[in-house]
């Protein structure tokens, strides 16, 4: 059987992100590690592997960034092992949205 690695989308948006937040690079590098080389078929695996994110619903789950300074929404499509960067900001930000909703990208 293929094994897949899972495909990020937006990582360029996260780039330019961590380049006005530069204390966000090292984590978003990690994450970005993290899932390329992930083979998730739920978010039950997404949080056992990342054990302080958050699950939203089926689809959307939620990471702490550079200590909890920043949230990331990704939601992902596990049949076809895609990333969907939903948004990334501040804690500020992330109160005024719809984590289930949002498509910032």
């Amino acid at each position: 059987m293929l094994h897949l690695s899972m495909r990020v989308i937006a990582w360029n948006t996260l780039v330019g992100f961590s380049g006005k937040h530069p204390e966000a690079k090292i984590a978003l590098e990690r994450w970005y590690k993290l899932v390329k080389a992930a083979h998730w078929t739920s978010t039950d695996e997404v949080q056992r592997a990342a054990p302080k994110s958050k699950v939203l619903n089926r689809e959307r789950v939620r990471f702490e960034v550079a200590g909890g300074n920043y949230r990331l929404i990704v939601a992902f499509d596990f049949r076809r092992q895609v990333a969907f960067v939903k948004f990334i900001g501040t804690h500020a930000e992330y109160d005024r949205i719809d984590a289930l909703t949002v498509s910032q990208f």
